[in-house]
């Protein structure tokens, strides 16, 4: 799956889609065949990280 390449947009689109679909970051990056760790890394350069409990990036 192609995620969006910006940061911001990136944040808001796998928030929405967690908190839609139910799926934890690790169920929806193996769902959709993308690497976690990536994501996780190219969000925290931003500032954001992931809240496993809350099942959300801030």
């Amino acid at each position: 799956m192609k995620l969006p390449n910006d940061p911001y947009i990136l944040f808001s689109y796998l928030n929405t889609q967690l908190r839609d679909t139910g799926l934890s970051l690790s169920d929806f990056c193996r769902e959709h065949e993308c690497d976690e760790k990536e994501i996780v890394e190219k969000l925290a350069e931003s500032g954001f990280s992931y809240d496993a409990q809350k099942n959300c990036f801030r």
